[in-house]
């Protein structure tokens, strides 16, 4: 017999299951801003968010008919695919390919991560989500590391680029805290699976036209590894990725999804040194390890326990 405080099989196999889709996340977002750094060396950046949700947009069209989960998204889901699509997937996604054109890859991708300083207000805010002493010294440990990087000693005040390109990245993390904050009060009536098809097609129209205002026509030859990396990006970086990450945020908490993709910075540094060669200094050591201090500190997940 179940004690009192386990989980039914259901719910345990859900948290182990979208504890599984976060780790996919951590792991093709991490790849994705290599990828990115890759394609805004020969595309303007609002160009190369457009053209890769495009690509998403065609992928996840095909996949919805087949499955039978293509449908037109009712009232009530509208909203939730206005926000996912205009704040996460236009505005997140826009700003911080900006921002990858004035900053190194590794840097930029540890500024993009500090959602959690806005998403955890906001979740206690709006959604009445009590924060734990084990969350907030999690949360407290990753902002200390993220700050670190904006020690005098690391960055120029005086650079007005890169106060441009960090500035474009922390709003980035702004718009993102909007999108896990609302994704979670929303009362879904549609699966995540059966709306992202409209959230891509949205912003993949909304960045086009925002493309074609400010970069005037996209460029018409990119070189095998842009379009490789385009691919990688558009398919599993964002079709896959948003889905995934849709999911985790309709079934966990907002800050421990915030907390949890705090795994990201660490896999894209390494893999931005690995494949781009950036420079790994000791204060970007510290911070991602007070990052995955912060992690091991504030994320935890449901176990399931039974009695003998």
């Amino acid at each position: 017999m179940a004690s009192p405080t386990s989980q039914p099989p259901n719910a345990a196999r859900a948290s182990w299951s979208s504890a599984a889709l976060l780790a996919f996340v951590v792991l093709a977002w991490g790849l994705n801003w290599v990828v990115m750094k890759v394609v805004v060396q020969e595309m303007t950046p609002l160009w190369a968010v457009a053209i890769r949700t495009i690509i998403a947009t065609v992928v996840l069209a095909p996949a919805l008919l087949v499955t039978g989960q293509l449908i037109v998204p009712r009232r009530s889901d509208i909203p939730i695919v206005l926000v996912i699509s205009l704040f996460h997937m236009v505005g997140f996604a826009a700003l911080m390919t900006a921002g990858l054109k004035h900053v190194t890859a590794g840097r930029a991708i540890v500024l993009g991560y500090t959602t959690p300083l806005w998403v955890a207000p906001g979740a206690w805010l709006f959604l009445r989500e009590s924060i734990s002493p084990r969350q907030m010294i999690g949360i407290a440990l990753g902002l200390v590391g993220l700050l670190l990087m904006f020690d005098p000693a690391a960055f120029d005040w005086r650079d007005t680029s890169a106060l441009l390109g960090n500035g474009l990245i922390l709003l980035a993390a702004v718009c993102w805290s909007v999108s896990i904050i609302y994704t979670r009060a929303h009362r879904w009536t549609a699966t995540p699976f059966q709306l992202v098809l409209w959230q891509t097609f949205l912003a993949a129209v909304v960045l086009s036209a925002l493309a074609l205002v400010f970069e005037g026509t996209p460029p018409l030859s990119l070189s095998p590894q842009a379009c490789l990396a385009l691919a990688y990006n558009g398919a599993i970086g964002t079709a896959l990725g948003f889905w995934a990450m849709t999911v985790v945020n309709k079934e966990l908490p907002a800050i421990s999804t915030s907390l949890g993709v705090l795994g990201t910075p660490i896999i894209g540094i390494g893999l931005s040194a690995l494949i781009l060669g950036e420079p790994v200094d000791a204060k970007l050591v510290l911070s991602a390890t007070m990052i995955l201090a912060g992690i091991a500190a504030g994320v935890s997940l449901p176990v399931r326990r039974t009695t003998p």
